[in-house]
């Protein structure tokens, strides 16, 4: 799923290509999540922004149209002839000469067009953007201490942070050495594990975000960070810093990926 770093990679590559243009005819497949995009329909994008996992762009109207990636989603400003008969295309709006394409593999993204700051579901309740300089380590650990549950789910469920997924929570906190399931977290062990998070993502924004499988970049490219990650997907594999194999474990019907040795429960 596109994290924080691709999801801002894609922010920045398509807003000189959106802002001040008129999202012409559009067309959406038919389902409810992509259903919205006739609602955008005839606005103006007057600016675009990102909320942890969520682009959101602004219309004259003051509306906004939300999108969410979701695990294969990509938005990409592309020739009509490239989008023609795309059995993954699952809404489009016309940009004079070229189109503004949402394209999802396995439709788990999805659109919304709501009043400006209006917020349902996920990006109403989330915490602060990961990348948010307002954020400090205090109020991190606090937000960590409102829960039981195991840190890994906590930074999964984007209350303490938002942002943060699979691939970059496992950086993290391999980064940081604390335990995937650990429910206790002191204070100096936040604010490691907030600054490991800052960094593993500035990386990954530097290096165009990280392709796995799907995700592509604005101009349709694959991010360059798969190749410099020090424990996602490394299961079986030595650690970076110890040499002790990873491990892999279930936890919260997530996989979470750790050393046994550098990150003690």
């Amino acid at each position: 799923m596109p994290e924080l770093p691709e999801v801002e990679t894609i922010r920045r590559g398509l807003e000189p290509l959106v802002v001040g243009r008129r999202l012409g005819t559009a067309w959406a497949f038919p389902h409810p999540k992509f259903e919205a995009a006739y609602e955008a329909e005839g606005a103006t994008v007057t600016g675009m922004a990102r909320r942890g996992k969520y682009l959101l762009l602004a219309l004259h109207d003051g509306h906004e149209l939300v999108v969410h990636l979701g695990m294969t989603g990509s938005l990409q400003v592309q020739p009509p002839a490239a989008v023609r008969g795309d059995p993954y295309l699952r809404a489009s709006w016309q940009l004079r000469t070229s189109v503004l394409a949402f394209r999802d593999v396995r439709r788990f993204g999805r659109l919304a067009v709501v009043k400006r700051g209006e917020y349902t579901g996920t990006l109403a309740t989330q915490g602060p953007d990961a990348l948010d300089g307002d954020l400090d380590a205090e109020g991190f650990w606090l937000a960590l201490k409102a829960s039981r549950r195991a840190v890994k789910t906590q930074l999964l469920s984007q209350r303490p942070i938002a942002g943060v997924g699979n691939i970059y929570a496992d950086e993290a906190l391999w980064m940081a050495q604390v335990h995937p399931r650990r429910k206790t977290v002191s204070k100096p062990q936040a604010t490691a594990l907030l600054d490991a998070i800052r960094q593993v993502l500035t990386a990954s924004l530097g290096n165009g975000g990280t392709t796995l499988r799907d995700y592509r970049n604005a101009d349709g490219e694959s991010g360059r960070n798969q190749d410099r990650l020090s424990c996602y997907g490394r299961a079986g594999l030595p650690c970076r810093r110890c040499d002790t194999e990873l491990r892999a474990i279930t936890l919260d019907a997530r996989t979470a990926t750790f050393c046994p040795t550098c990150q003690k429960r």
